[in-house]
């Protein structure tokens, strides 16, 4: 059952990401043959100039390896992998650096660095996580909202990953996006919070005049076939054709895009949005094509 696909980078994103060249980009606990190769990819798709943070021997015994000259780039010299996000933090609250990428580096030590106050790293949203999920070089994606970052989201939290995305989609090309709101069913049940949300997030986006069309409830199956919503007679503008997958909890939207990438192959390009920085929060397990992929979202997302 599990797919022996490569897993390729879209070329929408790598397209959309090369109106912004050579971003400066922190790479957080940098010296592992992964995290090295992916940067090396980025920039010779000119996308990002880095900064490398972390024990510099392994930095350069990782360059030596991949024969990469990085001569030309600063490395920062930090042997203690927890400090390494204060650095990455610091750097970007000084706007030396304008994406911050995770390296080997556990998510939560970093993105608890970035979270605090002093660094001024927020912005008018709350942050969240999109996946941008893709099959080939010229696949449309499918965005999955939010799998990573909030764990379980209340009605207030929906709406600013529900408008976090929007304003990604658009970076993409997406003008207007079909949003559905998931749920495990199309029906508004009392006894499932899902659905009281999605029905109340609907119609918040419709008050607001918000630039998608945002439906919910919806099931997995209606929102993304056309023909399981014509069989269950689920008839708006979102069933069926839906872009993006506005998740109830961090469990169905990590679930979700693990089974894509593992059964599919699918490359998932991931990003923190809604603050002044991007912040690509990649898992150690992810091959290169999925963190270049990563990199690109993340200049997409840039102001």
């Amino acid at each position: 059952m599990l797919s022996d696909k490569e897993i390729i980078c879209p070329n929408n994103l790598l397209n959309a990401a090369n109106k912004n060249k050579g971003v400066a980009a922190g790479i957080v606990n940098a010296g592992k043959p992964l995290p090295m190769h992916s940067v090396m990819d980025a920039v010779n798709e000119g996308l990002v100039v880095p900064i490398f943070i972390g024990d510099e021997k392994e930095i350069k015994k990782c360059a030596d390896d991949l024969k990469w000259n990085i001569s030309d780039y600063e490395i920062i010299n930090e042997t203690d992998e927890n400090k390494t996000a204060k650095i990455a933090a610091e750097l970007a609250a000084k706007k030396k650096i304008k994406i911050i990428v995770k390296g080997h580096i556990h998510t939560d030590i970093l993105m608890k660095e970035v979270l605090k106050r002093e660094y001024n790293l927020l912005g008018k949203t709350r942050l969240s996580h999109i996946w941008h999920m893709t099959l080939n070089k010229e696949d449309k994606p499918l965005i999955i909202t939010d799998g990573a970052l909030n764990v379980l989201p209340n009605l207030k939290t929906k709406v600013h990953i529900l408008k976090n995305v929007i304003n990604f989609c658009n970076r993409i090309g997406i003008d207007r996006p079909k949003v559905a709101i998931l749920s495990a069913t199309e029906e508004v049940l009392e006894s499932m919070q899902s659905s009281l949300d999605a029905k109340e997030i609907t119609e918040i986006a419709k008050k607001e005049n918000l630039n998608a069309d945002v439906f919910g409830p919806l099931a997995f199956d209606n929102s993304i076939s056309k023909k399981s919503a014509a069989i269950k007679n689920v008839k708006n503008i979102v069933a069926g054709q839906a872009d993006v997958l506005l998740v109830p909890n961090v469990e169905s939207g990590n679930a979700l895009v693990k089974m894509m990438i593992y059964f599919m192959g699918a490359c998932a390009a991931g990003v923190v949005v809604g603050g002044k920085v991007p912040v690509v929060i990649t898992s150690r397990s992810d091959n290169a094509p999925a963190r270049l992929a990563s990199m690109a979202a993340a200049v997409v997302a840039l102001d």
